[in-house]
């Protein structure tokens, strides 16, 4: 008896692991929008590493493409989602860029949390909260 009471407990919390929340995974280059929209042709290579960061993935063998990639994973099971932004220079100044980033994250992840959970979650004391 004394052996199956901690046999029973640890199942048991085991059991309510899969029920726990699990935030969304982000990796990479995540972009801001603002960001993004100010992102002009015309611009050279330090003005868009400012804007932007520094690329994840700076080809040698092209060195006037900059690609920035992210991934996103919901849930345990899910699948990664991968989204690239490809700048594209000539003679160091953009001429074009093109693909997907993503770029309301964070109002996404708030909506999904607040779907969940309900609108009841905690308050910041500090932002005049309850």
């Amino acid at each position: 008896m004394r052996k199956l009471l901690p046999l029973l407990l640890a199942v048991t919390f085991a059991s309510g692991c899969g029920l726990m929340y699990r935030q969304p995974i982000y990796q990479g280059n995540l972009l801001e929008k603002s960001a993004v929209d100010q992102l002009q042709a015309g611009m050279d290579q330090r003005q868009v590493m400012t804007l932007l960061g520094t690329p994840s993935i700076r080809d040698p063998f092209h060195q006037d493409r900059w690609d920035y990639a992210a991934s996103e994973r919901l849930g345990r099971t899910g699948k990664p989602e991968v989204k690239t932004l490809t700048v594209f220079f000539q003679d160091g100044v953009v001429t074009t860029w093109e693909g997907e980033y993503f770029p309301e994250q964070d109002s996404e992840l708030a909506v999904q949390v607040i779907r969940q959970f309900g609108p009841n979650l905690a308050k910041d004391k500090k932002k005049g909260g309850r």
